[in-house]
């Protein structure tokens, strides 16, 4: 095969190249040449090759409709991707009459996730993903520490700056900051000291970063991505950052919090039982429910080989 036929794909400027590789479709026997970690770092090159923040690759799943395998830019292969989702149940319904319904179920690395299409005429306008149960336990984040302990204003120290956060995994881990200095910024943070945090030994599998404000009930977010750098939004990202700011009496669970992201806004509801917030042993959300846009931005084809 010379080529392989793609869909570039964005969630509020988070972009990606999603490639459809279940049997039967056109890229499927370029499977193995897409997915290599040297192809991925070649078409997410934003100046020679298609450019993105990921390669979102559509498989078969017997467990769902379709099976999402998230590819960072760099290469690396992420568990999660809120944003991806979004994308990938766009590309499937709209590219696949038989999966036009009103809920699709998209197996990732957090397991299978529901996602509620908004569609007019065959076309999605947004996605509302049911993301599941935040893992809170340092050894489910992953992170160093004792296994079972939660990470809530935890203190961590970086050479000269010191730090207070709250870990939380969405399928992939994060560290969230808040930041109460109405004057920082927010994304200067972000790209001074999310690579450091990132890499931190404290996270054995490295870690995204939120640098997150809360404004009312509104909250303000930079994210720097492991494995991408600072993205325009990042759907786990927002969702980590509601659970962290519930988690620290911030923000109230059961009702739908806009967060601000330097490429638009995704709405995040943290949903509990009534009796959560009043116990330490069960201070778990029962889930996390995330709403946002996809958009097509263009089909096209990639040349093979793809790696230079």
């Amino acid at each position: 095969m010379s080529s392989v036929p793609f869909t570039k794909v964005e969630g509020l400027g988070n972009d990606f190249v999603v490639v459809d590789l279940r049997p039967g479709k056109p890229a499927a026997e370029a499977r193995d040449a897409v997915t290599a970690p040297s192809a991925v770092r070649s078409i997410c090159d934003r100046h020679f090759g298609v450019g993105g923040d990921g390669v979102l690759a559509i498989l078969p799943s017997e467990q769902g409709d379709a099976r999402m395998r998230v590819l960072n830019a760099d290469g690396s292969e992420a568990e999660m991707c809120g944003n991806g989702i979004r994308c990938v149940a766009k590309v499937l319904f709209e590219d696949n009459p038989d999966l036009r319904k009103d809920v699709l179920r998209i197996e990732t690395g957090a397991g299978v996730l529901a996602c509620a299409v908004d569609a007019k005429a065959a076309e999605v306008n947004t996605v509302a993903v049911e993301m599941g149960k935040p893992r809170l336990a340092r050894a489910e984040i992953p992170m160093g520490g004792t296994a079972g302990e939660l990470a809530v204003r935890t203190r961590m120290s970086l050479a000269d700056k010191d730090f207070v956060f709250t870990a939380v995994s969405m399928g992939n881990p994060h560290a969230v900051i808040f930041v109460d200095d109405p004057a920082a910024d927010l994304r200067a943070m972000a790209a001074t000291f999310g690579p450091r945090i990132e890499n931190a030994p404290l996270f054995p599998k490295r870690t995204n970063v939120e640098f997150a404000r809360v404004r009312g009930q509104e909250i303000d977010l930079v994210v720097w991505e492991r494995g991408c750098g600072i993205t325009l939004a990042c759907g786990t990202g927002a969702c980590a950052t509601a659970v962290a700011a519930y988690l620290e009496g911030r923000l109230p669970a059961n009702q739908e919090v806009p967060v601000h992201l330097p490429g638009g806004t995704l709405f995040i509801r943290v949903d509990t039982a009534p009796q959560d917030r009043d116990t330490t042993a069960d201070l778990a959300p029962r889930g996390v429910r995330m709403r946002g846009p996809a958009r097509r931005v263009f089909n096209a084809t990639l040349p093979l080989p793809v790696v230079r």
